[in-house]
């Protein structure tokens, strides 16, 4: 049996959604897990509380393969499981979907070229802006090229913001798509409902 094909089989089996499979040099086999996700109307209230993969989801996964990859004589030297990490990729519509108004990070295949209109550089290729859907079918990402206000500086009341950007693309128009790591030392934020 193919190793994709005994990955994916026994990351299914385990319950989990096998998000990528890389082999590196020495042997290494890194194996990228998550959880299964489906949209909230789908899950119920007490399920959408987002989820994350665990150290001990990751050990369970582990053994299990370690015994699946043995038993198929897979040639490998080390095993690594992991979840996806805060600059996850994104592959698919749905991951597309699961994210909607996240920050992300976008390659395209092309630069935008004389499409750019004069706000942005005709050969830009790369974008970090705040993940929509469009009406029409499609996705785009919305900016504004104005710098993040550092902690304790004065902003003037009569300061006019930059408009913001906004660029559609389709998914096959992308190189690379991930979230955006941003990280939040500040702790999460009380959801409605929760007192803090």
């Amino acid at each position: 049996m193919a190793l994709q094909q005994i990955v994916e089989q026994t990351v299914a089996g385990l319950g989990y959604d096998l998000v990528e499979i890389e082999r590196s040099a020495g042997g290494l086999l890194r194996i990228t897990i998550d959880l299964i996700w489906a949209p909230a109307a789908q899950q119920g209230e007490a399920a959408a509380a987002e989820q994350f993969i665990t150290v001990e989801d990751c050990e369970k996964v582990t053994r299990q393969l370690q015994f699946a990859l043995e038993v198929d004589g897979v040639d490998y030297k080390r095993l690594e499981v992991s979840s996806p990490g805060i600059d996850r990729l994104l592959r698919n519509e749905q991951d597309f979907t699961r994210f909607e108004g996240m920050v992300i990070d976008i390659t395209l295949k092309e630069p935008l070229g004389a499409a750019a209109g004069g706000q942005v550089h005709a050969n830009r290729k790369k974008f970090r802006g705040t993940l929509e859907r469009v009406q029409s079918g499609g996705w785009q990402i919305v900016w504004s090229d104005e710098p993040p206000v550092k902690p304790g500086q004065r902003v003037s009341k009569k300061r006019v913001p930059p408009p913001l950007q906004v660029l559609g693309f389709q998914l096959d128009e992308l190189r690379e798509a991930r979230l955006a790591p941003i990280v939040d030392f500040k702790g999460r934020s009380a959801g409605p409902g929760v007192e803090g």
